[in-house]
């Protein structure tokens, strides 16, 4: 699949700063950073170790923030001589209370506080600096030739003891340019450098470029036909940005003057809130469905409206096909990370599991972030994994619903109002009060009025006592709480104030 027109697009407002980034004409990414919660992924902070466990190789790190870090025995930088030597126990490399250098690699999610890392990495337009690496490495996504003339470049300037990683946007980059970026950051590392020597833990050496210029860094390049930004200020920084690290793409910056906002003028924001949504249409007809649960992210692909021309092997073919190409930008937009099972339509041929999994993998291939693809297996199925850095697209915009507590599923009506019965009974059997007032939903308060009075009859008979309910409209659907007791009369009285619409409060 070859892109024909690449673009950029920066919003900002009181609240928050979006980029996306489209691939002809189409939401393929979008990056969003709020102005009361900033992005800490890349800032280096010097930390103090708070616990070690030795039972699952990691430690605690207190970086100063609401929860300590955990930073994984694999993100431990060894010390050369010991490699071949100790094994590698978590315990003889770090002590409570030792002071430790380290960079956060994953934002803190839900519960769990950041991952951090040891082995620093410094990011520059052209070059990531690694001032505790020996080596240099290459973008994989440039072609042999290319990589080996900067590899050759970089061997001639890298300062001993010191590693470099050439970034996919050096493609074509000359030596004064590399010179350029290897100076910077340097000096950003013998600073930072500085700092750790005179302050005391836990405190932030070094803090990343925040949204947007960090992804101008990173991401805008010649392939980008143009960025627009609707934000005068930010227009300015960017160009001067630009302006010391590529000022061959400043004439590529716009300023957004127009009142419709810019990501209405686009469709981005349409297609944003399509991405909430678990179903995607295909453009035959078929769709795939995104399924999210704890462990694992599922995504299955129906033939849905298209019936084809010729007959059910080329309709499964061309949903599949299809499906690939929407798969791979579903999950660069919604941001999914973690395991990622694709449920294809079963395709009886081989050689048509391997064209699906052929344009799967090369869709995949325009994605920035890491991903592992396997085989498609005889029923279809692809299992994948992609790194996770941040919240995805739906944990970042959305929360659990209050009524189904994220499962998606409540209680049917019926099944409440026989819940609350039950309830209702035990109350009964527990209390000595001669009346009780309950609070239910208006569902279940109508179910409970009408199919459910014979029920009640009887739990008013056996149990010897006078029942009231009343419907809450703030209730969700399966709630059913005592809120009264004591003499009938008195809670009588509660109850046709609560009807009448009189003040009541909850004792």
């Amino acid at each position: 699949m070859t892109v024909k027109l690449r673009e950029m697009m920066i919003s900002v407002d009181d609240f928050e700063t979006r980029v996306a980034v489209l691939e002809d004409r189409k939401l393929v990414e979008i990056y969003t950073e709020r102005v009361v919660s900033p992005s800490i992924v890349g800032n280096v902070y010097l930390g103090r170790v708070k616990d070690v466990l030795p039972g699952m190789d990691a430690a605690f790190v207190d970086i100063g923030l609401d929860k300590n870090a955990f930073l994984f025995i694999e993100e431990v930088t060894f010390p050369q001589e010991d490699l071949a030597s100790a094994p590698r126990k978590i315990q003889h490399l770090l002590k409570p209370g030792q002071e430790i250098m380290v960079q956060v690699i994953k934002e803190p999610m839900g519960a769990k506080g950041a991952r951090v890392t040891t082995e620093i990495a410094l990011p520059g337009r052209y070059l990531v600096l690694l001032p505790f690496g020996d080596s240099i490495g290459v973008s994989r996504r440039l072609e042999s030739e290319e990589r080996d003339r900067l590899r050759r470049l970089c061997e001639g300037i890298l300062p001993k003891e010191t590693g470099l990683i050439v970034r996919t946007v050096a493609r074509g980059a000359e030596l004064g340019q590399l010179k350029k970026d290897l100076r910077y950051l340097l000096r950003v590392w013998r600073g930072l450098n500085r700092r750790a020597k005179v302050v005391k833990p836990p405190q932030v050496l070094y803090e990343e470029l925040q949204l947007p210029l960090k992804i101008v860094r990173d991401v805008f390049s010649a392939d980008f036909k143009r960025l627009v930004i609707d934000s005068s200020i930010k227009h300015q920084r960017t160009l001067f940005f630009l302006s010391r690290t590529a000022p061959e793409l400043k004439n590529r910056v716009e300023l957004y003057k127009e009142k419709l906002p810019l990501f209405d003028r686009y469709g981005i924001e349409e297609e944003i809130r399509n991405a909430l949504k678990s179903k995607v249409w295909l453009r035959s007809g078929g769709y795939i469905v995104i399924g999210h649960t704890e462990a694992l992210t599922s995504i299955d692909v129906n033939t849905g409206k298209y019936v084809g021309k010729t007959g059910l092997q080329e309709t499964i073919l061309k949903t599949n096909l299809e499906a690939a190409e929407e798969i791979a930008r579903q999950i660069r937009l919604r941001d999914i990370g973690g395991i990622i099972v694709i449920d294809f339509i079963d395709m009886a041929n081989p050689r048509n599991r391997r064209e699906v999994y052929r344009v799967l993998s090369e869709a995949l291939s325009a994605d920035r972030v890491k991903t592992h693809v396997a085989e498609i297996s005889r029923l279809g199925l692809v299992e994948m994994t992609r790194k996770n850095v941040s919240e995805g697209l739906i944990e970042f915009l959305c929360e659990p619903c209050s009524c189904c507590r994220g499962t998606g599923v409540v209680l049917s009506r019926e099944a409440a109002a026989i819940e609350s019965v039950r309830k209702m009974h035990r109350a009964c059997l527990s209390n000595v009060s001669e009346a009780l007032l309950f609070k239910v939903s208006p569902q279940v308060a109508d179910f409970l009025a009408k199919e459910g009075k014979t029920a009640l009859q009887r739990l008013r008979v056996c149990t010897k006592k006078r029942i009231y309910f009343y419907g809450d409209p703030e209730s969700p659907l399966d709630a059913c709480e005592l809120i009264g007791e004591g003499a009938y009369r008195e809670v009588e009285k509660e109850y046709k104030a609560l009807i009448e619409g009189e003040r009541f409060v909850d004792r």
